[in-house]
């Protein structure tokens, strides 16, 4: 059913999130990966964008889009609304997308009502919130947040190009990222699909967000031997597979092992297997894997990568293979959506008759790093069967028209509340 209270146009607010998804890998929709040439054409589409809603757009030095309106009390500080605008492959046309098009949406809503706010209001597309080429995620809001450090900058992707002149590739600057740090924000607002289904199979038009888990990457490297596949006996192989493959049922196994404790939140997955050579008559020689760990613990974590390290060792002794390397890529805590801004949202959706519920985030988001500096919140709607990361992720118009006047409203209240 259409909503027609909303204060804000759904229409316009839809046509930005449609216009970003139709730039596109064409064969391979959705797709706008961070750091590439249809990335920086997504990124042109929305400076402009900012530019004709009035917002200042620029460039920091960590690689953030960020237009700004100033406020007639910018002493207050800066409310800032965002996420991000690159993709996973063939990964959907609203994960990110849809909180960059509320930001600027909310900032021409409130220029249609003819209201100034007193804070300075920022729109934020962070920059590769998604994992990148380098084996990194959010890389924008860790430099924001002072968490982009060299040894991550120094991080490769498979051509040998260092993040740190992809960085000076789209706009940044990896000698500066002191410049990026922020200390003047006094609230971040996120929008999100849900990529559950919760919301859908309740009903309910709106989730606030209590918590976003922590993510922890772990890569892990087993060198073997390259051989025949048909001449090299079994009992002579160093099969690195073998210990890859081996290392991947360990993951799983400890996984449902901590996730059935069920006291807290955990995941574990092993999304990229790289074999070489890859080829069906040679024994592989060398096999890399990414553990994606996620917990609402942090113990849980801990004990997790306690036991991947020393199955891993011992799966590559068995298969005569080196480990040769166990490293952790990187690691965000798990974090709290700030309260006040949570009863800000929910008072938000009830003056506008949404029905609204408290939701956990088994997903990562900047929110998770702009909530070192900030307080940060985040809202939820509804996307089809929980769908994403896929092509046919799909969130209805009215459901994200929804959630954007929900953090209208909320921007509307922080922004007339004392400080």
């Amino acid at each position: 059913m259409t909503k027609t209270n909303l204060p804000l146009n759904a229409d316009r607010l839809w046509a930005d999130v449609m216009a970003l998804a139709d730039i596109t890998d064409p064969a391979r929709p959705y797709t706008r990966r961070s750091f590439t040439a249809l990335f920086l054409e997504g990124r042109a589409f929305l400076a402009k964008a900012f530019a004709d809603a009035g917002l200042a757009a620029r460039i920091d030095t960590s690689g953030n889009l960020i237009g700004r309106i100033e406020g007639t009390e910018p002493a207050l500080g800066v409310i800032a609304i965002g996420s991000h605008s690159d993709t996973v492959p063939a990964g959907g046309r609203f994960d990110g997308i849809a909180g960059v098009a509320t930001g600027l949406e909310i900032v021409r809503a409130l220029r249609d009502a003819g209201l100034r706010p007193r804070h300075t209001i920022e729109v934020i597309d962070f920059l590769a919130e998604e994992p990148s080429e380098y084996g990194l995620s959010c890389v924008g809001s860790r430099g924001m947040t002072g968490s982009l450090d060299d040894k991550m900058l120094d991080l490769r992707e498979p051509g040998g190009e260092k993040l740190r002149d992809a960085l000076r590739r789209v706009g940044g600057d990896p000698d500066r990222l002191d410049l990026a740090k922020r200390g003047d924000i006094r609230a971040f607002l996120e929008l999100h699909i849900e990529q559950g289904i919760v919301l859908e199979s309740r009903f309910l038009d709106v989730g606030v967000v209590t918590s976003i888990v922590g993510i922890r990457r772990i890569e892990i490297i087993f060198q073997g031997e390259a051989d025949h596949a048909g001449t090299t006996p079994m009992a002579l192989r160093h099969d690195a597979l073998v210990a890859a493959a081996n290392t991947v049922a360990s993951v799983r196994l400890a996984a449902e092992q901590l996730a059935a404790e069920g006291a807290d939140y955990f995941v574990a997955t092993v999304g990229i297997l790289n074999v070489d050579p890859s080829a069906s008559n040679i024994v592989p020689g060398r096999c890399r894997l990414i553990v994606d760990a996620r917990a609402t613990n942090p113990e849980l974590t801990k004990r997790f990568t306690e036991i991947v390290d020393r199955e891993s060792m011992a799966h590559g002794a068995a298969a005569r293979v080196a480990r040769a390397s166990f490293a952790i890529l990187s690691n965000g805590p798990p974090m709290s959506c700030d309260e006040s801004l949570r009863s800000a949202l929910r008072q938000g959706a009830r003056d506008l008759g949404l029905a609204e519920t408290d939701l956990p985030s088994g997903a990562g988001h900047d929110a998770a790093f702009m909530s070192r500096i900030a307080p940060s919140a985040m809202v939820f709607v509804p996307c089809r069967a929980g769908k994403s990361h896929a092509p046919e992720e799909w969130a209805d118009r009215d459901a994200i028209a929804a959630g954007a006047a929900v953090i209208y409203q909320a921007v509307r209240a922080i922004d007339q509340s004392p400080r």
